[in-house]
């Protein structure tokens, strides 16, 4: 199996180097914009890549000066693009033609070329050198364990441009094979579910809540500081509001980690092959969420899902509809039955806390969709703080399980 990793860099780009690669970003996100308009010209939405490719490389390369394989990656990210596009449109949901405007910048090993202390990029115009910005030696960080160790091989980039700084972020991977004990750990089929809001970021259905408490008390602090400085006015105060928001990228992106780096402890404590989420798709709509909580949302998912593989779960989304509304114990669905963060079921008098009990019913519609285990055959469940539900909704006890598994738990059974 491979084990991947993304790693942010900073880069120092003088301001010629700066402009060569501003017009290359122009002419990418250009490419990208031309090839997702071709695609919906048609009666059908042209998702597949060697179509798209047959149709508009001649002339998307004719019409800028970027890199054959610049043009390849614009071409994948219109086509992957559109594919999320008919997806939406499958589910019953709406969605436009994608229009790209974030800055940023596709590289692979023939745009790229890494160095130990800088590394080379294409442009519109021949190729530039940038230097590693790099944090001191003493501080632990990703760039020795995966950048710079003959273990991983670095196979792209992602060149962005934020808060007036560049930043490659470096995509590694190497081959490992999988260890045997965490392997059969997780043969039983096991699911954690995992619901996600804005009053609680995380909650499983094992029970463990992580609260959004301190993400809103930073959002609303950081957003606080930004208006004090913009109505300054001044460049010293917009000089300090990309500092601002350096750090409050920093600030989230850590409580983050953390956050899934629990998450997949939990998973691997109760033994469970699947994390199990709700589809993020539509998750602000549902939620009330800001966007800075789907930003949080998605890259929480992101983190887990790439932590998670290490060890040899997967990761997935299904379809959160009534997840909510669902009472986990006797499947009785009603939009009466949640109030707030209670839920009380109208038929069988079930109570708990609203988002544990959404996490359940997450993993019960993953285990429904996937009724074999990852032996092949072995019966499926989800963790439960304290024994198992199966597919059907029926409770294994701590006692059972531990039998059958070698789970252990003492709490009593929610």
């Amino acid at each position: 199996m491979e084990k991947r990793r993304t790693v942010p860099v900073k880069l120092d780009v003088d301001s010629a180097d700066a402009a060569l690669l501003e017009d290359t970003i122009d002419e990418f996100l250009w490419a990208a914009n031309c090839v997702t308009r071709h695609a919906f010209e048609g009666e059908y939405v042209t998702t597949s890549k060697t179509t798209l490719h047959d149709d508009t490389y001649n002339d998307v390369r004719d019409a800028t000066a970027l890199h054959s394989n610049h043009v390849q990656a614009a071409r994948n990210k219109a086509a992957d693009a559109c594919k999320s596009v008919v997806k939406k449109w499958k589910g019953g949901k709406k969605a436009s033609m994608p229009y790209f405007t974030s800055p940023h910048l596709v590289y692979d090993h023939r745009t790229a070329t890494f160095h130990d202390d800088y590394v080379s990029l294409a442009t519109v115009d021949g190729r530039i050198e940038a230097d590693y910005v790099l944090p001191d030696e003493d501080s632990e960080t990703p760039h020795a364990d995966y950048l710079f160790s003959d273990e991983y091989e670095t196979t792209g980039a992602e060149l962005h441009r934020k808060h007036g700084e560049w930043q490659l972020h470096t995509h590694c991977k190497r081959d490992v094979e999988p260890d045997t004990l965490e392997q059969a750990s997780t043969e039983n089929g096991t699911v954690l579910g995992v619901d996600l809001g804005v009053t609680n970021l995380a909650v499983t259905s094992t029970g463990q809540f992580w609260t959004g408490d301190e993400f809103d008390h930073w959002r609303k602090e950081y957003e606080k500081r930004r208006g004090d400085l913009q109505q300054c006015g001044t460049r010293w105060a917009h000089e300090n509001m990309e500092a601002v928001g350096r750090k409050e990228d920093g600030r989230f992106k850590q409580t983050l980690h953390r956050i899934a780096n629990e998450l997949v402890a939990e998973s691997r404590e109760y033994r469970c092959s699947v994390i199990a989420f709700e589809d993020l798709t539509d998750i602000r709509e549902r939620t009330g969420a800001s966007w800075g909580h789907k930003w949080a949302f998605n890259r929480l998912y992101e983190y887990v899902e790439y932590k998670a593989a290490e060890y040899g779960i997967d990761v997935e989304q299904v379809d959160p509809e009534d997840t909510s509304r669902r009472c986990s114990h006797c499947g009785f669905t009603h939009p009466e039955n949640r109030e707030s963060e209670s839920f009380e079921c109208l038929k069988c008098g079930y109570e708990n806390h609203a988002d544990y009990n959404a996490a359940k019913n997450i993993g019960l519609r993953y285990l429904r969709c996937n009724q074999t285990g990852g032996d092949g055959g072995a019966s499926v469940g989800i963790a439960l703080n304290s024994g198992m539900l199966n597919a059907n909704g029926a409770y294994t006890s701590p006692a059972e399980d531990s039998a059958r598994a070698g789970v252990h738990a003492e709490s009593p059974p929610l």
